[in-house]
């Protein structure tokens, strides 16, 4: 297949590249820079020239391929809501440009679209289309894709982590690294799940290969990871102390990441492994932070 990658220089993106590649598949990449272009060619792949503020070079990009894989976002959470309508506009374009035709569209989206209820492990069958998650809209898009009779595709993904990055857990490492201390609140009994990129990487192609129209699959390899063990093994790691904080400290030592960190954001991949053979094997969420430094 050519297939066609938004966020192709990015962490995800990255290792999609060569995953797609190994399996036969030649790469379009999305890139906006001469610097994106030279790693895209570096890496075997074809770079295309577009952005996502432009969605006539979304829907080109898209519409000359035979398939798309979406992973591209702007993680900047002091704008996370604007952000999360910027993906939903991307999401639309990229659909255009598949509008009439069999092929696959994979979007990224979080497990936390899984969880019926505040609190519940996060199903692949379940979409909570009311969620107070700004990140509703990307799945809401997809949704008013499928109703237009495009195949799109929902892989949402857990903490993706290899030893470099970790998802939200690097925002915890870096605050904990900044105050001195690695915190949790309460017991830290919430729990969140994750995955190795390389795992998240396979998942994608797996899922774009399949072509399932209204698939939701979910990148999480470890389930439940308790948020203490969490701030535990970050304390171990950097020689941090390792400390509870009551809800209300909670609010002022760890900032915008308040939201998150006394949440349980547990989500099962059950029915991902059984429908797509995906046998994740890559470095757990702790084995990874372990073999960080204290100068990474």
């Amino acid at each position: 297949m050519r297939v066609f990658l938004t966020g192709a220089t990015g962490f995800i993106g990255s290792h999609i590249v060569p995953e797609l590649l190994a399996a036969g598949h030649h790469v379009v990449g999305l890139t906006r820079s001469d610097a994106g272009a030279a790693a895209l060619i570096a890496a075997g792949a074809e770079p295309y020239r577009g952005d996502m503020e432009d969605p006539e070079s979304l829907t080109r990009g898209a519409a000359s391929c035979d398939g798309v894989i979406h992973t591209a976002f702007d993680h900047d959470f002091a704008i996370f809501v604007a952000n999360c309508q910027k993906d939903a506009r991307a999401i639309a374009a990229l659909g255009s440009g598949l509008a009439g035709t069999a092929k696959p569209l994979v979007i990224t989206s979080s497990t936390a679209m899984g969880s019926a209820t505040p609190g519940d492990p996060a199903l692949e069958d379940v979409f909570a289309d009311q969620s107070p998650n700004p990140r509703v809209a990307s799945e809401l898009a997809g949704q008013a894709l499928l109703d237009r009779g495009i195949h799109a595709i929902v892989l949402r993904n857990s903490q993706i982590h290899d030893t470099r990055k970790q998802g939200l857990v690097s925002e915890v490492i870096a605050l904990a690294r900044e105050k001195g201390v690695s915190a949790y609140v309460g017991e830290g009994s919430n729990c969140w799940s994750a995955a190795h990129v390389s795992d998240t990487a396979r998942l994608y192609r797996l899922a774009l290969e399949r072509n399932e129209a209204g698939a939701r699959y979910h990148g999480t390899a470890e389930a439940a990871i308790g948020f203490r063990k969490i701030a535990e093994t970050i304390g171990e790691t950097f020689g941090l102390p390792t400390k509870s904080l009551s809800a209300d400290e909670a609010g002022e030592h760890f900032g915008w990441l308040t939201a998150f960190v006394s949440k349980d954001m547990s989500a099962s991949s059950t029915l991902t492994r059984e429908r797509l053979g995906w046998n994740p094997d890559g470095p757990t969420l702790h084995a990874d932070i372990r073999a960080m430094t204290a100068s990474a």
